[in-house]
């Protein structure tokens, strides 16, 4: 009996289930989709996934034992949730509706490479220039881990990326050739930022300089690629995953610099290198 009371409710839960309710469910989940690809790999994205666990085992709760103050809670904090959520991490979700603004729709559906193929030209023709000048160098290049805590730390410049650009900021006694530069595809967010300083023994001990203790340390926090050009030796070098590549040319570096934005840098992560330090 009770089998058959189960299978009614069901049926008549489904029996105005239709072609409307479907679109509905459809166009709630691209939205909700959406909203997760802006935060991703953000530091929004675990504070948003464990506000996300937290309600579900409420509502689960709330129903399952047919808790009236909890019900009340659900029916009524919910619409107040979503827009705490949207205030507190404002800065994450400004972030992805511009870049929708720049690249279209695509790029909450896996076009996260736009941009990135000239990013990697001028970043390796400026290496290249500042390591023949002998002239040391941090360039940060952000990925899906937002970055704006490390440009707050530095002067802000959201200019328009070019060699020249670069060049002139790493120029001895230049007002902000000292510390790191954050860059997106086709722009230069801030100059002279500060990054947390890599404390794994291994790098203490080979003796790596100040610049290059950072790139790792950020690499180590975060998806970015950071590209070090050595104002002793003018070696070039690539940090990424809390690893170290040195000994780099312009060629060599522009060809590095297209796998990892390719999405490798997980595989390069864990691929043993002669290079590393």
């Amino acid at each position: 009996m009770n089998d058959n009371n189960l299978w009614d409710d069901i049926t008549d839960a489904f029996s105005g289930f239709g072609w409307a309710a479907v679109l509905e469910v459809a166009i709630l989940a691209v939205v909700i989709f959406a909203l997760l690809r802006l935060v991703r790999g953000t530091s929004a994205m675990p504070v948003v996934r464990g506000i996300g666990i937290i309600v579900v085992a409420i509502v689960v709760v709330s129903r399952v034992f047919d808790l009236e103050v909890l019900n009340w809670l659900v029916n009524n904090a919910l619409a107040v949730l979503v827009l705490f959520v949207l205030i507190v991490f404002q800065p994450e979700f400004r972030r992805g509706l511009e870049r929708i603004g720049r690249t279209g729709l695509r790029s909450l559906f896996g076009g996260g490479r736009d941009g990135y193929d000239s990013l990697i030209d001028v970043v390796s023709m400026a290496a290249g220039v500042l390591s023949e000048r002998r002239t040391g160098a941090l360039m940060v290049i952000e990925r899906e881990t937002g970055l704006q805590e490390i440009a707050d730390t530095g002067t802000q410049i959201d200019a328009l990326l070019t060699p020249e650009l670069l060049e002139g900021i790493f120029f001895p006694n230049s007002p902000m050739h000292d510390g790191a530069v954050l860059l997106r595809p086709e722009r230069v967010v801030a100059a002279a930022c500060t990054l947390p300083v890599s404390a794994r023994q291994m790098v203490r001990e080979v003796h790596l300089g100040l610049r290059h203790r950072a790139a790792v340390g950020i690499s180590e926090q975060t998806d970015a690629i950071v590209v070090v050009v050595s104002e002793e030796s003018g070696v070039i070098s690539v940090a990424t995953g809390g690893r170290l590549v040195q000994r780099l040319n312009e060629e060599r570096l522009r060809t590095l610099l297209g796998t990892l934005t390719n999405g490798a840098w997980r595989e390069f992560r864990l691929r043993p290198s002669r290079t590393e330090a």
